[in-house]
């Protein structure tokens, strides 16, 4: 007999009034942003839903539909749906577009890591930003009165990161278009230090100049980074999405650097409306 499982920590994220997860299942979740409502293809959501396809016809203004692993278009349902809108968290504003991608420009899964960055952040720190899209982290730093570093390696996101922090009425953020490793290092030989650090690297893809990146190939890398770059006192947040990192992986390499009291390593997950439960990756938070 295999020894029964032991039980792992959660995290979850919830909704606000600008968002919600309405349900998720046979593949898909349903999804409401402002008042629009989007269907989007979910992995994770291998599990019947609580309402039927018909019901979510009927509520969704869009559907994305995969052509591939990677793209795929948006199928609008509703004819005076919007393709551009604006929704708010707290203090900050976020513009919403369609992208081959299925993405709209922001993760909300993410609340849960928005809500420890604003408890952890006092005015005048400094946060580094790695990895950082459309600058959600970014601006509920900067809202806190963070000092932020921005960096990402698509010229695209930064703007759409900046017209963010414009519709947020936001102090100026430091913008920097360029592989996130890379810069990381490059403070660490300059002697640079922060208050916070958030990494939300993506599984695979390419870096500014065409280089591939493999998740699992840099997790220790990224980690010991990091880090070097850590004040006393300073946090981390790490996420991970990639299939290959298990949270034992992710403990294993933060282990090398942090001590268990140090750390905390849990799945991220979001309830929807119907009861249902969505996973979303897994989740390090560290305080050196």
């Amino acid at each position: 007999m295999h020894n029964a499982q032991q039980k792992i920590p959660r995290e979850y994220a919830t909704h606000w009034s600008d968002y919600e997860l309405l349900d998720a299942g046979d593949g898909k979740k349903l999804e409401r942003w402002g008042k629009i409502i989007t269907i989007r293809p979910d992995i994770h959501a291998d599990f019947k839903s609580g309402w039927s396809n018909a019901q979510w016809q009927d509520m969704a203004h869009w559907e994305f539909e995969e052509h591939s692993s990677t793209q795929g278009q948006w199928k609008n349902i509703k004819t005076d749906a919007p393709e551009q809108w604006t929704i708010a968290y707290q203090n900050v504003n976020f513009g919403l577009k369609l992208t081959q991608f299925k993405h709209l420009g922001l993760f909300p899964e993410q609340q849960a890591n928005w809500n420890f960055i604003q408890q952890r952040t006092r005015a005048g720190q400094k946060v580094l930003n790695l990895f950082a899209y459309t600058g959600a982290a970014s601006l509920v730093a900067c809202d806190a009165g963070a000092e932020v570093v921005h960096v990402d390696s698509v010229k695209q996101l930064i703007t759409w990161a900046n017209e963010n922090k414009e519709r947020s009425n936001l102090a100026d953020i430091k913008w920097v278009h360029e592989d996130a490793l890379k810069f990381a290092q490059r403070e660490l030989k300059r002697g640079k230090h922060y208050d916070g650090i958030i990494m939300d690297p993506p599984a695979w893809g390419l870096g500014a100049k065409g280089e591939k990146w493999k998740l699992e190939q840099h997790l220790s890398g990224l980690i010991e980074t990091a880090f070097g770059l850590m004040n006393s006192g300073a946090f981390l947040i790490l996420n991970t999405y990639s299939p290959k990192i298990e949270l034992s992986d992710l403990a294993a390499s933060a282990g090398l650097f942090f001590a268990k009291n140090q750390m905390e390593i849990k799945q991220l997950w979001m309830p929807t409306k119907t009861g249902k439960e969505l996973y979303y990756g897994n989740l390090l938070r560290a305080i050196k």
